[in-house]
């Protein structure tokens, strides 16, 4: 039985998994995917502190070394379901795990735009991580659609490979750092097209061709690069009685959610500001939060 499992290997998660090894807790680490989580698909990191400038692999690199250097333990296995009795259990795709303290650090994941042959043309032309993808798409022309942050940084990086970036965006303004909206502008092979979205995709030989938008122009490019919000990956806690809103986890400043002994983290719970660094610290944050209840 362990004192605390923790589900998510991002930088929530690792951060925890630190303190709580500390802190003499028998910890384990589950997550089904790549340790780092979506860090991984972030092109340039250039606000976090001692870091930065880093790329998102470079960095989930980093934290997975510290990981392994401290010998936590770890499994790369897909979490299913819990149980959150006196005995707290975690089920996966490999087992069931015993312990004292849950931490909910699973994340999020991209959002589609829900168009007829998305799904088919994912890696066929439309992609959600310009670092993973981008070069494939080297002075060509392609698109970016979404109006924060993440949309406006990627525009930036594939504006270096390709020849030429269209940054689709249904609204007037954009949402993210006013910074990343000044480097777009003054980028002259990024084409900015406000106040539009995509309403059709334009495919041949089960490859993207192009796209045609709501005001009836089409534009033929040959990558698509969506970044357009977030669902929070919490469908495995379906059968519980955790307080959800909109797929996010409620959270006290503790960390805390309506379950004794089960906290949440990162960027599943449902806040005002999603950073790493703020991530980070809730992972911490957690666990000391435990520590003075066991």
């Amino acid at each position: 039985m362990y004192d605390l499992i923790i589900i998510g290997m991002g930088i929530s998660g690792i951060s925890a998994s630190i303190y709580a090894k500390r802190a003499g807790m028998k910890v384990l680490l589950l997550d089904g995917s790549a340790p780092g989580g979506t860090i991984n698909k972030i092109s340039n990191i250039e606000n976090y502190p001692g870091a930065s400038p880093i790329t998102g692999p470079d960095l989930a690199y980093k934290l997975f070394s510290e990981v392994n250097n401290m010998e936590i333990e770890y499994k790369f296995e897909k979490v299913t379901s819990v149980s959150l009795g006196k005995i707290k259990k975690v089920i996966t795709s490999n087992g069931e795990y015993e312990t004292k303290f849950i931490l909910i650090a699973s994340g999020r994941r991209p959002k589609m735009l829900g168009l007829e042959n998305e799904e088919k043309l994912f890696g066929k032309g439309i992609s959600t991580c310009a670092l993973c993808d981008g070069t494939l798409y080297k002075n060509k022309d392609i698109a970016v659609v979404g109006g924060g942050s993440s949309a406006l940084s990627e525009a930036l990086y594939l504006s270096n490979l390709a020849n030429k970036v269209y940054l689709i965006h249904r609204r007037e303004e954009f949402r993210g750092e006013s910074e990343l909206e000044n480097q777009v502008k003054a980028k002259e092979n990024i084409e900015l097209i406000l106040n539009n979205e995509i309403t059709k995709l334009k495919i041949d030989d089960e490859k993207l061709t192009g796209i045609i938008l709501k005001d009836g122009k089409s534009l033929n490019i040959t990558g698509l690069f969506v970044y357009i919000g977030f669902i929070p990956n919490t469908e495995f806690l379906k059968d519980t009685n955790i307080n959800i809103e909109n797929g996010y986890i409620l959270v006290n400043n503790c960390q805390e959610t309506n379950i004794k002994n089960v906290y949440a983290s990162g960027d599943v719970t449902k806040k005002e500001i999603y950073q790493i660094i703020n991530a980070a610290s809730e992972g911490a944050i957690a666990v000391i939060n435990m520590n003075s209840k066991s």
